[in-house]
């Protein structure tokens, strides 16, 4: 089935164009790509991806190269929340193997997969710059930092149950240290 952005995302495009050189609108691949997932439930079908070449006049291999080079995008369908443990080496270093060990046993799933229900998909990647605050994920847009098995045990049971949980810092911690900036 094709891939036709909403009425919304058309005039959100069309934004998103004016702000580069005529010419030069295939550099707007990455914000095409952006909405085509939002609106695709989190993920990039090829039909999403054929509809942003044809959008940007690219070749739709362009256009892969770029959503399968960046973590950012899906090329699979995930779950409602897409739960990203950071595993580079301050968070490793902070216990995010202990954080991704505690989202395995919370949600039953290993890496890479997705709940039978379709409400959690689990994935390790890399940076996402709150290093800082390590160790973190993030979950859709959401960053959750300063974590601690129980802390994240508590973000995924709010979720499950339909509850917003605290976004951020999971001790209280504003910008980088312990004192109010």
């Amino acid at each position: 089935m094709a891939f036709v952005f909403t009425k919304e995302n058309l005039s959100k495009i069309e934004d998103i164009l004016k702000k580069y050189p005529e010419g030069r609108q295939a550099s707007a691949v990455l914000p095409l790509l952006d909405l085509a997932q939002r609106q695709n439930k989190g993920w990039l079908s090829p039909e999403t991806i054929e509809a942003v070449a044809k959008f940007l006049n690219m070749p739709e291999i362009r256009v892969y190269e770029v959503a399968s080079f960046y973590s950012m995008y899906n090329l699979k369908p995930v779950g409602t929340y897409h739960v990203q443990v950071c595993g580079t080496t301050p968070c490793m270093l902070c216990g995010a193997e202990e954080i991704f060990k505690t989202c395995q046993d919370q949600l039953g799933i290993s890496k890479g997969e997705t709940t039978s229900d379709g409400m959690f998909t689990l994935s390790e990647v890399e940076c996402l710059g709150a290093c800082v605050n390590a160790p973190v994920i993030q979950i859709n847009d959401d960053i959750y930092e300063d974590l601690s098995p129980e802390s994240v045990k508590n973000i995924l049971v709010d979720l499950k149950a339909g509850n917003q949980p605290k976004i951020g810092s999971q001790t209280g911690r504003q910008c980088s240290k312990a004192a109010v900036c």
